[in-house]
């Protein structure tokens, strides 16, 4: 197999969801609206997390990194599609769909690693909780966030550099509304058995390692749940992880629904239009489930929005300028407040 692609193609095509010239527009409105509520929510619970003292845990250091990957995750694909949608042209460089693929990738093992991470700092905080501080210190958050980093990028890596070794005949139509590493890979006219079987190692150790984990953890918190005495207890044990359960039941849910669909049917247009919801709906929604279910997030973003109207009605050398009693008198502060 020669590391150089024989066919020299500079381009593809990306389908999308839809060939109906009448659907294009709803499909730009609603990829573009649920974008913004992606970038938007995941910020928020970011800047939540950072400027709130008490969410400084490892819990919701893990969250944020969380929804900063899902802000990548949401920006590798939907950019992209609403550029083709509003200029009307479906072309996509070689360079820029390699580039897809391997984003694409990175931040999918990301958020499954991030899941998986975060049902372990459960566990730990259910089953183990004396020990807690200890296990769950800041030293091992960073090692456990960088190693999920680390394997997300060579795995990203070496899934692109496995389709760069690919040939490709004069079919690149991609029946997708992005690059899936599928789907370019069985566009190749090469043969792609070693491209297969590296996909589904991944599949099976980045996907299904952090999934067995998630439901080992959960398993365990259950029996210790359970073996609580008051049902006050049981219910405040189990809605700390209620959140991440919902999470985890979407994100896997229907990313497991697309792979098995799409090996049972070979209509890749109905393959495309579920993929959206674990790479575009799983995102958007993830804010909403971890804000409307945790009153810690709720107190925090409460206190943010406090803190944004008040900067937006008093300029911030207005306290300084009001206590000087001496020397300023009280009408040379007038000018300070934005009417």
């Amino acid at each position: 197999m020669s590391p150089e692609n024989d066919t020299q193609i500079s381009e593809f095509l990306l389908l999308g969801l839809s060939e109906n010239p009448e659907l294009q527009s709803l499909i730009f409105g609603l990829f573009l609206s649920m974008y913004l509520v992606t970038v938007l929510g995941n910020l928020l619970i970011i800047l939540a997390t950072i400027s709130d003292s008490h969410l400084h845990t490892p819990m919701y250091f893990f969250l944020s990194n969380l929804s900063f990957v899902d802000i990548c995750f949401t920006s590798t694909t939907i950019p992209k599609i609403l550029v083709n949608i509003q200029t009307q042209n479906k072309v996509i460089t070689y360079a820029g769909c390699i580039t897809q693929i391997q984003f694409f990738t990175l931040f999918a093992a990301l958020d499954n690693f991030l899941l998986a991470v975060m049902a372990y700092d459960h566990f730990v905080a259910i089953c183990h909780p004396l020990h807690y501080t200890v296990s769950m210190n800041p030293h091992v958050c960073g090692l456990l966030v960088l190693a999920s980093w680390i394997v997300s990028v060579l795995n990203s890596l070496l899934q692109s550099l496995m389709v760069l070794w690919l040939s490709f005949c004069t079919n690149m139509e991609i029946p997708h509304f992005f690059c899936e590493l599928n789907q370019v890979v069985h566009l190749a006219c090469s043969d792609t058995f070693l491209n297969d079987l590296v996909v589904c190692l991944a599949s099976v150790v980045l996907g299904g390692g952090p999934l067995t984990s998630i439901l080992y953890s959960y398993c365990k918190r259950v029996s210790n749940i359970r073996a609580i005495s008051s049902a006050q207890g049981r219910y405040k044990a189990f809605s700390t992880c209620a959140s991440h359960l919902s999470v985890v039941s979407l994100f896997y849910g229907t990313s497991l629904g697309v792979y098995l669909s799409s090996a049972v049917t070979q209509n890749s247009h109905s393959t495309a239009t579920a993929s959206v919801m674990y790479s575009v709906v799983t995102p958007m929604l993830n804010p909403f489930i971890y804000s409307l279910r945790n009153q810690d997030i709720k107190r925090a973003l409460r206190r943010l929005f406090r803190k944004a109207t008040m900067k937006g009605v008093f300029h911030p050398g207005l306290d300084k300028c009001l206590s000087r009693r001496s020397k300023v008198r009280a009408s040379n502060c007038d000018s300070w407040i934005k009417w």
